[in-house]
């Protein structure tokens, strides 16, 4: 725990001026600590030198355990699980090719065996954009096209950066090491987060710049603030074009749109956060008083610049860039496409009676044909119907009723031998699913986070609801369509940063009486072992790894939803 007000909720919408000197992280000012272990941790962090070594050492820390758990053993499943069946096959046909191909049949057993070049060169609807798979191609070129390790690396890595950055932005919105490593942390151990780094499928690379693009947002706000509040005060409000974190973002919601197009809610949601915060600040400074300083029209300078009409055009312009950007950074994904001739419907318009004709005869055949693919790939995903044993309907996704087994493998031994688990039948199983106590946790936290922002109005709040909103609510207009639980991965970063701000408040303040910080203390510590624990005991079958007994896997069913064949 830090020194002072640790995890306390943020009381005012001003992020925090600096975070070395986050108020979490360095003893107070006003007095001693009111209990002997606020006062132990204040003297433990009494020099500037360890209060350094613990900025860097704690999400150090973290990043460690969580590569820990997602790189260790990798390789295991020695054999394509689950969508690893559609994704490494084109991943490994568009590192040969550049565009996602058809295999023979039997494709799975001969890349189980190592033989990846089996695709053949006719084209593969591919159902989703490129970028995912030219990530998971990175992975070849560092362990090879043969090895599971490989498959998965890239991944991995993905993974692992988005525990790291979800301890950045908790530390951006909350100003606490102790926030920002439980949110870290309790990332790094969830059961969903793991095995989702430890697949090579998209889902990992999707949170992964969905996450980059919301902490972009957030810089551009600090960077707003930095020049126009403090350097620039009263000074024109920056052009979009030249908030270098605004154009990050607008890239890398683009990109996340390339590796699955979910990814567009994130890029109109966050907008809209931009343009409304902008419109907000912009309204405000119209209305504030600026005295002259050396030009006498400073403050009617300051009143022309935000203008009802400014504002209004500065907003749009600013989305506008946005997704100009964005569409840019979109496109550029599917340059393995263009760049070739071979790709799904890559020559649609050149087949007789498929060209456009007038009015639209002259946009290229090329364009025609990108159009009619993307045509072709909205059908499909909305149209997907196909009854699934482990489908969950959206709806249920909060209370976690369907989780997913991605590979089981059991071995018997005859004759009443026992086998590698102690008992004569056993089961080498990757489930996908949360740690469940993280997960109830944290969605009980989101309706205090939704209670608190309704009363508070705090935009920090409003960061945690729009990433649950953007990654959440536009799959329940697609009730009817084929969706899985592990689908809501992109969505649990917000989840946790939630449940971190709710501990924060149970945590307390230095300030409050002893009997209330220590029982404040106590319960978010017990919470966080009790996490730890269940982490500790689904880890087996979150990996496969080692072999267990029937008795075993009974013993994590705590719902009846949660059986499989």
């Amino acid at each position: 725990m830090s020194s002072d007000s640790a995890g306390a909720a943020p009381r005012s919408t001003a992020p925090p001026q600096s975070d070395s000197h986050a108020a979490t992280s360095q003893p107070p000012q006003t007095g001693p600590a009111p209990t002997r272990l606020d006062r132990l941790w204040g003297r433990a962090l009494g020099t500037p030198a360890r209060l350094r070594a613990w900025e860097i050492g704690a999400p150090a820390a973290v990043v460690l355990l969580a590569a820990v758990l997602r790189f260790v053993n990798l390789g295991w499943p020695n054999s394509l699980v689950f969508d690893e069946s559609y994704y490494v096959k084109d991943a490994l046909a568009m590192s040969g090719l550049g565009y996602e191909a058809t295999w023979p049949d039997g494709a799975n057993d001969q890349v189980n065996a190592g033989v990846t070049s089996g695709y053949l060169t006719e084209p593969e609807f591919a159902v989703h954009p490129p970028l995912g798979k030219w990530i998971i191609s990175l992975g070849f070129l560092v362990w090879g096209r043969a090895d599971p390790f490989g498959w998965r690396f890239a991944v991995a890595v993905c993974g692992v950066l988005v525990v790291l950055l979800t301890y950045l932005i908790a530390r951006h919105l909350f100003g606490s090491v102790v926030l920002a490593a439980i949110a870290g942390l309790l990332l790094a151990v969830d059961g969903q987060a793991i095995t989702i780094s430890r697949t090579a499928i998209l889902d990992g690379p999707l949170t992964l710049f969905c996450l980059a693009g919301v902490g972009a947002v957030l810089l551009d706000r600090r960077w707003l603030r930095r020049r126009w509040g403090e350097r620039m005060p009263g000074g024109p409000y920056p052009r979009p074009w030249a908030r270098p974190w605004l154009i990050s973002a607008a890239v890398l919601f683009g990109l996340a749109c390339g590796i699955k197009w979910s990814g567009v809610w994130f890029l109109l949601g966050f907008t809209f956060f931009v343009v409304f915060t902008e419109v907000r600040a912009r309204r405000r400074r119209a209305k504030e008083v600026v005295e002259p300083v050396g030009v006498g029209e400073r403050a009617g300078l300051v009143e022309r610049a935000d203008g009802v009409g400014r504002v209004a055009v500065g907003g749009i312009l600013t989305a506008a860039l946005m997704f100009v950007v964005a569409g840019v950074a979109y496109l550029s994904t599917w340059a393995g496409w263009f760049a070739t001739s071979g790709g799904s419907d890559r020559s649609w318009a050149q087949q007789p009676g498929n060209a456009w004709t007038a009015p639209f005869a002259w946009v290229p055949a090329v364009i025609q044909s990108f159009v009619h693919h993307h045509i072709a790939m909205y059908q499909f995903n909305v149209g997907l119907s196909i009854p699934h044993g482990y489908q969950a309907n959206p709806l249920t996704w909060l209370l976690y009723t369907q989780p997913l087994s991605m590979y089981t493998r059991t071995t018997s031994v005859s004759g009443g031998g026992v086998g590698a688990c102690g008992a004569s039948v056993c089961h080498e199983t990757a489930w996908l699913m949360a740690n469940p106590v993280i997960w109830w946790a944290s969605v009980a936290a989101l309706v205090v986070v939704l209670v608190r922002f309704v009363l508070r109005r705090d935009w920090r709040l409003g960061v945690i609801l729009l990433g649950v909103a953007a990654g959440y609510l536009p799959w329940l207009l697609f009730l009817n369509r084929t969706v899985f639980q592990f689908y809501s991965i992109v969505f649990e970063p917000y989840l946790v940063l939630g449940l971190a701000l709710v501990l924060g408040m149970i945590l307390g303040r230095r300030t409050d009486p002893p009997r209330v910080r220590m029982f404040g203390v106590g319960a978010v510590g017990v919470f966080l072992l009790l996490c730890l624990a269940v982490s500790a005991f689904f880890y087996p079958l979150w990996v496969a790894a080692p072999a267990v007994t029937d008795g075993f896997i009974d013993l994590h069913l705590w719902l009846t939803s949660w059986r499989w064949e």
